[in-house]
This record gives C-alpha cells, sequence and structure tokens, in this order.
C-alpha cells in the first residue's frame, strides 16, 4: 500500500522535523546547525552534563527528554541514521565541564561507531567523559554477550535517573555508578505486529501476515524469536514478562518499574489493557510494580507493537525516578 504521510521533500525530514521542533519548543531547547538539541537554560556548569546521539523518526526519543532534570545536549542523526562523529565530538565539546560528561549510547552499530569515535577525540582534548551504553534487549536470549544485546526504551529510564543524579550535584562517578545499576538490572522485549514504513523511501521495513505477531523484534525490524500466531493480551504480557523478570532474577518481594512502550500505531487502548496483563502476572508471584508508565517514548513511525520493559528497583533509583524534571516529553514536578 502507498505511504501515506504529511510530508513535503523527502530530503528534508530531519530539518524540517527539527524547525518543527524548535518551534514548538522554543522555551525548553534550541536546535543549532550542527543538529544539537541543547537546553536553553543550562544547569549549573558545577554539575555533570548529560549526552547522547541517534537517528530521528522515533519521536520523541531521543530529543523530547532534553531539559531539566535529563538529557543536556541529543544529537541528531538523519532517519534511522546515527549521527557522524564530527556532530558527536561538537556536543561533547559543548557539554564539557570541570564536572565531567555521561555519554550515553544505544548499541546499535552505526551508534556505537559514531560515539567511539568522538569519544576517543574528545578524550585526547582533555574532556572528561565516562561512557554508559544500553544493551537491555533479551531477544537474543540467555547468556548473549552485552554487545550483542540492542538498546531499546531503556534508555529512557536511563536518562531521567542518570539525570536526576546529576541535577542533584553527584559526581561523575556517582551518577555513572547509578546509571551502570540501573543498566544492569534493566531488560526490554519489543513485539510487532505490523510493519513502518521508512519516510524517506516509503519501503516498508518488513513483511508480517495479517495474522502473525513477533515478540523479539528490533526497531527497525531486526529478527526476533521468529513470528507466530496473534496472542491476546494477557497471553502476550505472560510471555514476555515472564521472560523480563527471568532475565533480570526478579523474585517475589521484588519492586520493579514497569515501561509499555507503544511503538507509534498500537493505542493506549490496547498498552492499558496489556498493562492490566502485566500486573495480574506479577501479582501471582509476588512481584510489585512500584512505579510505572504507559504511552509513546520511543516510537519507530507508525509501527504497530510495543516495548515491554522492566527494571529492579532500589530506593534510591526511586526516589531519582519520581524527582521533577521539564522535558519536551517529559515533565514530573
Amino acid at each position: 500500500m502507498k505511504m501515506k504521510k504529511f510530508i513535503n521533500d523527502p530530503t528534508q525530514l530531519t530539518s524540517e522535523l527539527l524547525e518543527g521542533f524548535a518551534l514548538a519548543h522554543g522555551d525548553m531547547i534550541a536546535v543549532s546547525p550542527e543538529r544539537l538539541v541543547t537546553r536553553v537554560r543550562p544547569k549549573s556548569p558545577d554539575k555533570v552534563s548529560l549526552v547522547t546521539l541517534g537517528g530521528a523518526g522515533h519521536e520523541p526519543a531521543l530529543s523530547g527528554f532534553v531539559g531539566e532534570g535529563m538529557l543536556d545536549i541529543s544529537v541528531v542523526g538523519d532517519i534511522f541514521a546515527a549521527p557522524g562523529p564530527p556532530a558527536v565530538l561538537e556536543a561533547l565539546r559543548q557539554a564539557k565541564r570541570d564536572a565531567g560528561v555521561l555519554f550515553v549510547v544505544l548499541n546499535h552499530a552505526g551508534d556505537v561507531l559514531s560515539g567511539n569515535m568522538a569519544l576517543q577525540m574528545a578524550e585526547s582534548e582533555g574532556i572528561k567523559i565516562t561512557k554508559v551504553v544500553t544493551h537491555e534487549d533479551i531477544a537474543a536470549g540467555p547468556g548473549t554477550p552485552d554487545a550483542d544485546r540492542r538498546g531499546l526504551v531503556g534508555c529512557v529510564a536511563l536518562y531521567k535517573i542518570a539525570g536526576a543524579a546529576a541535577e542533584a550535584g553527584k559526581s561523575l562517578e556517582e551518577v555513572a555508578a547509578i546509571a551502570e545499576r540501573l543498566n544492569n538490572n534493566m531488560a526490554t522485549l519489543a513485539v510487532a505486529m505490523k510493519a513502518a514504513t521508512h519516510p524517506a523511501t516509503g519501503e516498508a521495513l518488513f513483511e508480517l501476515p495479517d495474522d502473525e505477531m513477533e515478540i523479539g523484534m528490533g526497531q527497525h525490524g531486526e529478527a526476533g524469536t521468529g513470528p507466530s500466531p496473534i496472542r491476546s493480551a494477557d497471553e502476550t504480557a505472560a510471555i514476555m514478562m515472564e521472560n523480563l523478570v527471568k532475565a533480570i532474577g526478579a523474585k517475589a518481594g521484588d519492586r520493579l518499574l514497569v515501561i509499555l512502550n507503544g511503538a507509534g500505531a498500537t493505542t493506549l487502548m490496547e498498552l492499558y489493557i496489556v498493562f492490566r496483563g502485566v500486573k495480574k502476572y506479577l501479582d501471582q508471584h509476588g512481584i510489585t510494580i512500584v512505579a510505572s508508565h504507559v504511552g509513546e517514548l520511543l516510537t519507530v513511525q507508525e509501527m504497530a507493537g510495543f516495548q515491554m520493559f522492566a527494571a529492579k528497583m532500589d530506593d534510591e533509583l526511586l526516589d531519582l525516578w519520581k524527582a521533577p524534571c521539564n522535558t519536551p516529553a517529559w515533565a514530573v514536578k
């Protein structure tokens, strides 16, 4: 079927997206010619800054989380493509401060390549940086090395928690330790029912028959655990949460943060019904949901499906999750 989207010139998608984003949220963010999305009101220079990078087309991620209590700079690439190392290096230069920079990279080949090249150059210039790579996708199965696990919506939880720690004035070492504690206790699993189209080409990212879904599929159609017949909301919730609980070693008495992240075309009605199934499954196993979010944080155009995220929480992580923030896509008072 022919792609149906409200666009102008397909070659200008990212530029026009960022121009509109800046017009809509000019009280919070600014966009530079290098496609750096920055805070209009920078945090105090004695506090750690947070920088991330990633392709456009996943709105509100990643740039929707630039602002007080979360990111300081997001480096934007073309649709579904990593930005080049020069732009990332410029972001790290702008973020430079005595307190240091926490550099958050999602584990996708292009992001890691650009991030590593920029990191090496920044360190050679004397910029104080610690890198965290999110790799919480469990689709590849237990025992898969971190380097082979994709970064999905877990980055947003990490921006929120590490960003709150930085805003509170913690040192770079403390912020990085908190970020890694979350990173090592979180897991995500995605499910897809219908493909998105690439808005620049109109081509579908993958194909799935109308009566099938696939658990474990990546953001851009990367292989999952294989197609299966479409399951009910409760069945899907139980299958996915069972795998997530196993991956993070959650047991009776543990407290979880649970996020259901819509991929773009799945309705809130469906997500809330799935969340009900998640709660039912966890209640049966004596595990408590102490924090949650249901909605669209990291989308893939009009893909039908969602990402289910779970993380074990302690008192400090929970307090940081609940701390104030103010960004275009997320605000906590």
